[in-house]
């Protein structure tokens, strides 16, 4: 029994389906790489493992350590310790960071992290992603840079330490030195704790970090996976070799 399973996945958005039956298995301790073209449904699998009302599951499950969540809310299944780092994350205007990660921490433990140790761990997080302190005072996402709201996507998956991360193109629209500091992020959590699957178009943040498996999807399934060696094999065929293929 794997730690999140996918099994023959169907999914539909106002009345088209989307996926065509998604198998996938991600254990702890692993990390994943989900690759594909634009529309090829892997943002649509991000959101619906986490549970986004705007999809309807049609056919198939998703289990987390042997438990099905597919009519879990998403808070729900966030207490179960799954995360998505999201693609496009949302401002929220008057809600604070500090409160934000506070509440959002002590809804996923049994006891309240106390004040002290809080803003300990925060300012250490803070350091390793190289963001100013000036944070604390900043409301969610509001008026944050693309590279500094996916800093902030990293800072909470590390305070929150998930068992099960789907990152949703985390890389995209990050230079360089942001893409480096957040991939040192994700490389900091890795370990027998964590099982990651990383969504992307590209292989630039596989440079940086190394999967155990990298899968590819085309037109709403998953057409072929295998080691890391899969994703050199993308950048240098590019996707229309797996288009033909499928």
């Amino acid at each position: 029994m794997a730690d999140l399973e996918i099994h023959d996945l169907k999914v539909a958005v106002e009345g088209t389906e989307i996926l065509h039956g998604v198998d996938l298995e991600v254990n702890k301790g692993e990390t994943h790489a989900l690759m594909g073209p634009n529309g090829s449904g892997k943002s649509t699998l991000a959101y619906v493992v986490m549970g986004h009302p705007s999809y309807q599951v049609t056919g198939g499950q998703v289990l987390l350590k042997g438990e099905d969540i597919t009519e879990m809310t998403p808070d729900e299944r966030a207490q179960a310790r799954l995360f998505l780092a999201m693609q496009y994350p949302t401002e929220i205007p008057g809600v604070s960071l500090t409160n934000f990660l506070r509440t959002s921490i002590n809804a996923v433990r049994e006891e309240d992290i106390p004040v002290r140790q809080f803003m300990t761990e925060l300012r250490e997080q803070f350091a390793a992603l190289e963001m100013d302190d000036k944070f604390l005072q900043r409301n969610v996402n509001d008026g944050f840079s693309g590279g500094e709201k996916k800093r902030f996507e990293i800072l909470q998956m590390a305070m929150l330490k998930p068992e099960i991360a789907v990152l949703d193109e985390t890389d995209s629209g990050l230079d360089i030195d942001a893409l480096r500091v957040v991939a040192e992020g994700v490389n900091r959590m890795r370990g027998p704790d964590l099982g990651a699957l990383i969504i992307t178009h590209y292989t630039r943040i596989l440079k940086y970090i190394t999967p155990d498996f990298v899968h590819v999807m085309h037109a709403g399934r998953i057409v072929q996976s295998g080691g890391k060696e899969l994703a050199d094999e993308l950048e240098e065929r590019g996707y229309e070799h797996f288009r033909a293929s499928a």
